[in-house]
């Protein structure tokens, strides 16, 4: 048996993300999600949209702890166990842990889910109460159910303030003080957030995963500065791009721009890899052609169980041709798909013959003669390829 370059991966072993590049916006945790990305088989591209300010130095979260310490507060709600220890630490240094800690004891403490909770038992309190759902909203009800007129509430909050709960419990007549444990400023290097945009627009990524409210808010905030936002909303819009979120208060900056939006069930970093594992491959319509079965995935081919390594002009013709299958594209329509080929229609035959050798299957193009190129699309070959067969 021959060998052929073309072939990446044995048959029936394709992973279910190969062929599809994922931009990653994450600053924390990224390592994390890229490595389960990958495990996966996608090809990531990473451009941390913000950085976290450390909150050792963080004038504005010490300000405010001196000002709970005088007069510590009913309550506080505690959203985010990572964003917790990293106040206690602070505290910490700073020389106010243990009177952070001492004031915090005659608290009532809501957590908002199991992380949560550990992360609080871990200093020695202990949650009042905490949601079954981990939901926020959750919360506030009991809160609201319980009466909050002239009682003083800390809400520790990341990134940005959570819409509508602080206002709400402010109209029910609480005093209400926002404890930001992140805070977030634009990166230092703006060069991968510009690479991760335009190759959104470009249509270069098949989703970008999204872990923080705050980075998709400064994503849209990059977009608009160099004039590309609605480029970017339509490709989101389109559903060309899958927009990934960890969780729904993740997605409200880009629902408020209409993006539509998939959030995993539960708002974890595995959830998400697996809600995008299934949606990319899930939106890939297999193709009898010439005997073959044949997926056009983002960036790549899959030929018989196969993955195969296209180079992006190629993928450029694949795609014009796969939108009609078996209908004739003629080479003038192939040139104006194929990037940088100027006039010379020879462009497109240079490119169809490297596409012909990357897919090891040359039969799968046809040449019609004076007219163009279609796909070999087997007519009564529907039921062979039907989910389930």
């Amino acid at each position: 048996m021959g060998t052929d370059s073309g072939q990446t991966s044995e048959p029936g072993a394709v992973p279910p993300l190969a062929g599809f590049t994922v931009g990653v916006t994450a600053a924390r945790r990224a390592d994390e999600l890229t490595a389960l990305l990958e495990r996966r088989g996608a090809a990531v591209l990473r451009a941390p949209v913000l950085r976290i300010v450390p909150l050792s130095r963080d004038a504005e979260l010490l300000a405010v702890t001196r000002r709970l310490l005088d007069d510590v507060p009913d309550i506080a709600v505690v959203s985010t166990a990572i964003g917790f220890r990293g106040w206690i630490e602070a505290a910490e240094g700073w020389g106010l842990g243990k009177e952070l800690l001492r004031g915090l004891g005659g608290v009532e403490i809501l957590a908002r889910g199991p992380k949560v909770r550990g992360a609080v038992r871990a200093v020695g309190l202990a949650e009042a109460w905490s949601p079954a759902s981990e939901s926020m909203a959750e919360v506030l009800e009991r809160l609201l159910e319980q009466g909050v007129e002239g009682r003083k509430i800390a809400v520790l909050v990341h990134g940005e303030p959570l819409p509508g709960f602080s206002e709400a419990l402010r109209e029910a007549g609480a005093l209400v003080v926002a404890v930001q444990v992140y805070r977030w400023m634009p990166p230092e290097d703006l060069a991968p957030v510009d690479r991760l945009l335009d190759a959104v627009c470009a249509r270069g990524l098949d989703a970008v995963s999204f872990t923080s409210a705050p980075a998709a808010a400064s994503l849209l905030d990059r977009a608009r500065r160099r004039g590309r936002l609605e480029e970017l909303l339509r490709a989101f819009r389109r559903g060309e791009v899958l927009a990934a979120c960890v969780g729904p208060m993740t997605a409200l900056p880009l629902q408020a721009h209409d993006v539509p939006t998939r959030q995993p069930e539960r708002f974890r970093l595995g959830p998400l890899v697996q809600l995008i594992a299934s949606e990319l491959p899930g939106g890939v319509r297999p193709l009898p052609v010439a005997g073959h079965r044949l997926e056009i995935r983002g960036q790549a081919a899959v030929v018989d169980g196969g993955l195969r390594a296209v180079p992006p002009a190629g993928m450029s013709l694949l795609r014009a041709l796969a939108r009609r299958p078996g209908w004739v594209v003629s080479r003038g329509d192939l040139l104006r798909v194929l990037p940088g080929a100027g006039r010379d229609e020879h462009a497109v035959e240079t490119a169809m013959a490297r596409l012909r050798v990357a897919l090891g299957a040359p039969k799968l193009i046809q040449t019609v003669v004076k007219r163009g190129y279609r796909l070999s699309v087997d007519p009564h070959a529907d039921a062979k390829y039907a989910p389930g067969s």
